[in-house]
């Protein structure tokens, strides 16, 4: 499956603020210096990436090392934690709270539930302990929460509460509907938009946006999946946010450069500030 070509560059730079460059080369062949290089090509200068087990985590690290214009976020994801040995488990998550307190490390995600995937009661209650784990791990480093919410949009409000919501909070591809949203912006949540906004079945998600406050709004590719239209079905990649940003100016009867700006201070405010060469 060939990658989409180039779309045209944004009048203003943007961040991808959920991406995962090393499933990407697996999946599509695309190495992650050149993804960095062709994101920056059409305005997306910073990217957010994301590690979901032990090895991404530490991948996460490094590339945040090697490219100033990338930060981390290490995590053990839900499904990855509900199927993982019980004894492999504290050993793991004790790696991730060292990875967490790096300085390149920005986040502590992707955490959460995953009632699509994962169904089974014990598979639930370690997911729900893992994610309750993963939110101290927040409050005690003062670094943004990337939940990660797929079929379990009651429970991962119950555990939020449970824990108590961390300063910053991204709900990363964002799945809900606009009484979702508003319960997630009533707890200070950032909410993140991805590809399937731009999915034409998806009415819901165009409602949450549209009831979301522009300066709670990210955008993300969660590459190399969920490739916006037009090019839904191949492989996704940072340089494609333009698609995705153009889509929710659209939506939002909004000037596309307004957004942009919009999109690039949000990511700064979620993520603790602004970061890069010129920062």
């Amino acid at each position: 499956m060939s990658l989409p070509p180039l779309p045209p560059p944004l009048p203003h730079p943007v961040v991808d603020s959920h991406c995962h460059l090393d499933t990407a080369v697996e999946a599509s062949g695309l190495d992650p210096a050149e993804a960095v290089a062709r994101a920056a090509e059409v305005g997306v200068t910073r990217i957010v990436q994301i590690g979901c087990d032990l090895p991404g985590a530490r991948f996460a690290v490094e590339a945040a090392r090697r490219w100033d214009t990338v930060i981390a976020g290490v995590a053990i994801h839900p499904n990855d934690a509900a199927r993982m040995r019980p004894e492999q488990l504290p050993s793991t998550l004790a790696e991730i709270e060292r990875l967490a307190r790096e300085p390149v490390v920005r986040a502590v995600g992707e955490t959460g539930l995953d009632h699509y995937r994962t169904r089974d009661a014990a598979g639930h209650q370690t997911q729900r302990d893992a994610f309750a784990w993963h939110i101290g791990l927040a409050h005690a480093t003062g670094k943004t929460l990337v939940i990660h919410d797929r079929d379990a949009h009651a429970d991962i409000l119950d555990v939020l509460d449970a824990e108590g919501v961390p300063e910053r909070v991204v709900m990363h591809c964002f799945s809900g509907d606009a009484a979702f949203a508003r319960a997630c912006l009533d707890r200070g949540a950032w909410l993140s938009f991805a590809g399937p906004i731009t999915f034409k079945p998806n009415e819901h998600l165009r409602e949450a946006l549209r009831i979301t406050p522009l300066d709670r709004v990210l955008v993300e590719t969660d590459a190399p999946y969920l490739t916006p239209v037009p090019f839904r079905g191949r492989w996704n990649a940072s340089y494609l946010i333009p698609h995705t940003a153009r889509f929710l100016a659209d939506v939002l009867d909004r000037d596309l450069g307004e957004v942009c700006q919009a999109l690039e201070s949000n990511a700064y405010d979620a993520f603790g500030g602004p970061w890069g060469p010129d920062r």
